[in-house]
Parts: C-alpha cells; structure tokens; sequence
C-alpha cells in the first residue's frame, strides 16, 4: 500500500469520525456567529470583524482532531488550515472588492468562487510551516491594502429585527449541513478543498452588508483581516509544536501565541489609524 502524504492522512481520518466533527461545526459555527453579532452590536463593527477572524470554531475542531487522531494528525490539519487562510484571505478581498457595487447574495457569490480558485491552486503546494505562514501574513497585508478604509465614518446601524440572529445563526448551521453533504459526494480531494470554507465569515459579511451597507461591511472585512494574524499565528504554532509539546501544552502555547499577536497587531493598527486622522488636522492647523 502506498504511503499517505499529511493531506491524505489528515482526510482520511476526519472521514473515520465525521460525525464528531460534524457535530462540534453544528454546534459551533451558530454560537460563534451569534456570540460575534452579539459583541459587534456591543462594541462596533470592527471588534465583530477581529473577533470573526480569531480562530474560534477552528480552533475547538483541530483540538478535537488531535484528541481523537493523535498530535500528528492534529499537526497536519493545522497546517493545512494555515495555508488555507491564504484562501480566507481571497474571499474577504473578493467581497469587499464586488460589494462596491453589488448587493450581499451576488458579493457572497464572487467570494466564494474566489475561495475556491485560491484554495484550487493552494492545493497543488505544501510548502513548510514557516513559508505558508510568511505566504498567509503576506495576503492578509496585501488584503488591507486592496481593501481601502471608508473615507467617512460608517452611520451606525439602526435596529436590527428580532429574527435577525436566529436567521444568522441558522444560515451557519445550514451552511455546515450543505458543505458536509457535498463532501460526502465529491470524494476525498474535493472535500479538503471543502475544508476551510468560510461560513463565519460569509455569515457575518451578508448580514452586515444587508442591514449596515457597503461602509459597515468594509470595515467588517478589514478587521477579519486583522484578525487572521492571530489565527495564523495559532495555527503555526500547533503545526510546529503538537510533536514536541504534546497536546496539552502546545494548544496553551498556540492560544497564548495568538492572543499576543492579536493584541500587538491591533494596538499597531490603532495607532496607525490615530496617526492617519491627525495628518489632516495638523496639514489644516498649519
């Protein structure tokens, strides 16, 4: 029999406990997407875009693959989510580049077709841990700066209707059902293409885009980008460490990693952001 490469083990055995996996997605990806809608209505738009970004249904999903399967198992799915976050980057790109003139469902749309191009070509690679994660840092700066910050303010966004969160966290759980279906049809290669698609993200982006407009859902794609350094950082550190720290360690290291990174990169936007706002300021006092 010939020897599986990482991409073929990792497949293999998510097919061996599928429904384990499936249920912590279904369970997951609604809650998360309720939890950020939540926080975003709380504390803005851009506090739902980090936090979407973070790697917080992922995160529970590869713990649960390095539980069943082992830390090398664990290690090679996320390094298969690392280099997918190139992918992620793509579709949050796609987006925010059609939603200038497009509406929500035909934005979504272009995303996805997006994602699946870059994940198509990704597929054909496996380069190491440390260059997936340069590659991934690369496309989210990239990223930001083919995605411009709103030249005014967005207008806060009014009211949302009382079936606003069930309606979004029933379109994750719907999203879960409809790629695992599809997986199941299409055959190993097709699925791990499958894999990283952005439900949490696709969620979050149409229901802002409907209820908030072209303004809101930019700044919500900016912060996903934004958020992916933290999830990447995770990733990588599982990647490099679950075969030397053991299971236990390395997702405590993985998650330290990615809340240092997180916090560093968004105090270094904020105050570029600052920075920006003054020029104009000090141009007119002058």
């Amino acid at each position: 029999m010939p020897a599986m490469g990482p991409r073929a083990r990792v497949l293999r055995a998510s097919g061996l406990h599928a429904p384990m996996i499936l249920l912590a997605k279904v369970l997951l990806a609604p809650l998360c997407v309720v939890a950020v809608s939540l926080a975003g209505r709380r504390w803005g738009t851009a506090i739902a875009g980090v936090l979407g970004g973070l790697p917080v249904v992922a995160g529970p999903i590869l713990l649960v693959i390095t539980l069943v399967h082992g830390p090398s198992f664990g290690a090679d799915a996320a390094a298969g989510t690392l280099l997918g976050l190139c992918a992620l980057a793509t579709f949050v790109v796609v987006y925010g580049r059609v939603s200038a003139s497009l509406g929500p469902a035909a934005s979504v749309i272009c995303g996805w077709t997006g994602f699946l191009a870059a994940v198509a070509v990704l597929d054909q690679i496996q380069p190491p841990d440390l260059i997936a994660l340069a590659l991934a840092g690369a496309s989210f700066a990239i990223g930001l700066a083919m995605l411009a910050a709103p030249a005014a303010e967005p207008a806060e966004i009014g009211a949302f209707p009382l079936w606003d969160l069930p309606a979004r966290g029933l379109a994750a759980m719907g999203l879960v059902l409809v790629l695992t279906t599809a997986s199941g049809s299409l055959g190993p290669n097709l699925s791990g293409l499958l894999a990283p698609f952005p439900i949490i993200t696709s969620v979050l982006a149409v229901f802002t885009h409907a209820h908030g407009g072209r303004a809101q859902v930019r700044v919500l794609l900016r912060n996903f980008l934004v958020g992916f350094y933290g999830f990447a950082s995770f990733c990588f550190v599982l990647a490099i460490g679950l075969g030397r720290l053991g299971s236990g360690a390395a997702f405590l290291v993985a998650i330290a990693v990615a809340v240092t990174v997180q916090a560093a990169v968004f105090a270094l936007r904020s105050r570029l952001v600052a920075r920006t706002a003054a020029e104009p300021a000090l141009e007119h006092a002058g």
